[in-house]
């Protein structure tokens, strides 16, 4: 028979193991929709990658606790610059997500003389 140490060891490697492969998922959904979004914008998603900035454990629109996940990542409009956008996963679905303001492609000096930004 297992002694409580034992149960307890094993439950904390579930968990983690769980906690591992959730965080997996999470990030190539977070990749995925950062993609999505450069593509949307027509700009570069760099690197093909997003970096977790925070983790934290709220509360959902259901009242629910999920873990909610800030990740960075970086776009070009041009290919000479590096802008920084941020998403958030509530869960695993996209909450939100932000970018760098951006000079909108095609657009240049004498087109756009007050250097509109996107």
């Amino acid at each position: 028979m297992m002694d409580m140490l034992s149960v307890v060891l094993l439950l904390l490697l579930i968990v983690l193991g769980w906690f591992w492969f959730n965080s997996l998922r999470a990030l190539e959904v977070a990749r995925n929709a950062g993609k999505h979004a450069c593509n949307i914008a027509q700009v570069q998603f760099l690197d093909d990658t997003v970096a977790s900035v925070s983790l934290a454990l709220v509360r959902n629109e259901s009242g629910r606790r999920v873990l909610r996940r800030t990740y960075r990542f970086e776009f070009s409009e041009t290919g000479n610059t590096r802008l920084e956008g941020r998403l958030i996963l509530l869960g695993s679905k996209v909450e939100s997500v932000t970018m760098e303001p951006y000079q909108c492609a095609g657009t240049d000096s004498e087109s756009n003389p007050q250097g509109y930004l996107h």
